[in-house]
């Protein structure tokens, strides 16, 4: 992917990414409905030409989006497949990988929620290991010919009460709705997804009221650059801190609450 959809794609994450925060493990509802819309775009040819048609403005694709999805799935997942079609795209199976990335990334996501994420990423380096040491089972999950019902049966004998759900889900995925690229190239793919978001810092923000989106960001790009790493911000609401923040990543703990300061002050007046 380049260009334009690159782009685009990258613009998606950015907004997406609060959603995710904000969701926890319920991110993988919605890593389930951006599946069905693979399924959806997968299976009408015409709905990806009309959503990535450089002719049509940003929002009458956009308005496509809603007329089609409204209701159907989540509205996180109608606006953010609705600010993707505003954007340009090179070729409309970019959009398609595009929506399977975001997916994926909502599923592993919600594992890193959970703290299974680590898990997660190591037992999809053994699924392809797996696949690699095994040339049959490798093939049958591979062949097409075969009915997906029958494949996707393989890999719950395979895998079924031995990984953690985020996955079987993945790993199902790769096998019902193979691409272009080779099973273990996709498997080897979402590793490398899985890899790059444990690398992400979560932070545990507490605030005394909702953050806009500016603040956000500003939050985001302060701990960015104090840590050298992407931060994934998990914001919670708590009005007992009547203002300020509370940031902590790790053992580090940044409190410039009103409440933090009033307790430090009654500290030291007690002192």
């Amino acid at each position: 992917m380049r260009g334009a959809s690159e782009q685009a794609l990258t613009a998606a994450e950015d907004r997406f990414e609060p959603v995710l925060a904000a969701l926890g493990p319920g991110a993988a509802t919605v890593g389930d409905q951006l599946f069905a819309v693979v399924d959806l775009l997968e299976a009408h040819s015409s709905l990806r030409r009309a959503l990535t048609d450089p002719g049509a403005t940003g929002e009458a694709k956009a308005a496509l989006v809603t007329g089609v999805l409204g209701g159907r799935v989540d509205g996180k997942v109608v606006d953010l497949l609705a600010g993707m079609v505003r954007g340009r795209w090179s070729s409309e199976l970019d959009l398609l990988d595009a929506v399977a990335h975001l997916a994926a990334v909502a599923v592993l996501a919600a594992a890193q929620a959970g703290g299974d994420l680590e898990r997660v990423e190591d037992e999809l380096f053994r699924v392809d290991r797996l696949l690699v040491a095994n040339r049959e089972v490798r093939a049958a999950l591979a062949d097409r010919r075969t009915d997906v019902s029958r494949r996707l049966a393989l890999v719950r004998d395979l895998l079924a009460d031995k990984v953690a759900p985020a996955t079987l889900t993945l790993v199902s995925r790769a096998v019902a709705v193979p691409r272009k690229r080779s099973l273990t190239a996709a498997i080897i793919e979402l590793g490398r997804v899985a890899a790059a978001r444990r690398r992400r810092l979560v932070a545990k923000v507490t605030a005394a009221s909702v953050l806009t989106t500016a603040q956000r960001a500003r939050v985001e790009t302060f701990l960015t650059r104090r840590y050298g790493r992407q931060v994934q911000l998990n914001v919670s609401v708590d009005p007992a801190a009547l203002g300020g923040l509370r940031i902590q990543v790790g053992a580090d703990v940044i409190d410039t609450t009103v409440r933090a300061r009033l307790d430090d002050a009654r500290r030291r007046l007690a002192g």
